[in-house]
């Protein structure tokens, strides 16, 4: 193998062994050898969080390629971090918005991700960003390893997920169901008022004739299953699986409505803090995730836990990009809900 092939040359971030071994993959299908970078901390860095870590890494080492003259760079960014943080909150701030500003300031010229949470985080780009999609490899997942998936259902656990559930259900010829609502609580808490004081009417900082009137505080009906999930397999689908409690929940609701076997299908499997655990011992049969964000050590953890490789996707990206080869094959058949 050569370092370089036709002037490409592959680095990778060293905050995470698992970063590291997806790079040597995707290098492999390129046929290249690593790019040799060296990226350290010093003793005194103090606390440091490792999404906060990778970010500062991949600024420091796109910068160091801009002022080496490199013609290009391009980023790939499996998962893309804060994608969740992508819409204000009160007078919150919009994050992602900010970590695509600083990307393009370091002076990436291409952005490869996966699955971005919001496909409107687009937009907080301006360079080419190519967001491409993890559910060829899940849906073959569902064909090959799960034998009578013809008997299963597809499953939103929100209705938030919903448009998710119906591309795959469309795309493997599968029913769908919704799960809306949330638990309630005991009859003794509503009525008590401990958690509704008495509303009080003030308008001494707005002017009289000025007064704005207020929205109704939503409020969530009784859990219920929209669809039938009783004698199937009930596979959820979503874009990242993190906080394992709603989906601890959903598959309680399912097996309660008479499911047998529960799949969990997603992209990014941050699974925090102690999901292995929560997985473990709940009605889940299996978790399926891509190796866009590193989880070895939870698999060894819970072996629920399954992983799809995605970096045949990510080598063909680079190498269709490398050669100004147009990149709608790696997009077919999806469309603009998709």
């Amino acid at each position: 193998m050569n370092h370089t092939k036709g002037g490409l040359v592959i680095f990778t971030a060293n905050s995470h062994p698992s970063s590291r071994e997806l790079g040597k993959r995707i290098a492999e299908r390129l046929g290249v050898e690593l790019g040799k970078v060296q990226v350290y901390q010093e003793a005194n860095r103090g606390e440091r969080k490792d999404v906060n870590t990778t970010i500062m890494e991949m600024l420091i080492m796109v910068y160091a390629c801009r002022t080496s003259c490199a013609r290009s760079i391009t980023g790939v960014l499996p998962y893309f971090p804060y994608s969740k943080q992508c819409k204000m909150r009160k007078r919150g701030s919009i994050v992602s918005k900010l970590i695509a500003s600083m990307m393009c300031k370091a002076g990436l010229t291409h952005l490869i991700t996966m699955d971005l949470h919001q496909k409107e985080i687009q937009g907080f780009f301006n360079i080419p960003v190519d967001n491409l999609r993890a559910s060829p490899f899940l849906l073959q997942y569902i064909q090959e390893e799960i034998p009578d998936y013809r008997n299963a259902v597809i499953v939103a656990k929100s209705p938030a997920s919903a448009k998710r559930a119906q591309s795959f259900a469309e795309r493997l010829r599968l029913g769908i169901a919704v799960i809306h609502g949330e638990a309630q609580d005991a009859e003794s808490d509503q009525v008590d008022g401990r958690h509704s004081p008495p509303t009080v009417k003030t308008t001494g900082a707005i002017h009289p004739s000025m007064e704005i009137p207020l929205l109704i505080p939503k409020e969530k009906p009784p859990i219920t299953v929209v669809g039938d999930v009783g004698g199937r397999i009930a596979i959820i689908v979503d874009d990242i699986i993190d906080d394992v409690d709603s989906f601890v929940a959903a598959a309680e609701t399912l097996k309660e409505r008479g499911a047998y076997k529960i799949f969990v299908m997603a992209t990014h499997g941050l699974l925090s803090s102690e999901a292995p655990r929560f997985i473990e011992e709940s009605a889940i049969d299996e978790v399926v995730v891509t190796n866009t964000i590193p989880h070895e050590l939870q698999k060894l953890q819970c072996p629920k836990i399954k992983t799809v490789d995605i970096s045949m996707i990510l080598s063909e990206a680079i190498r269709r990009i490398h050669n100004g080869e147009s990149m709608s094959y790696l997009f077919r058949n999806i469309g603009v809900d998709d």
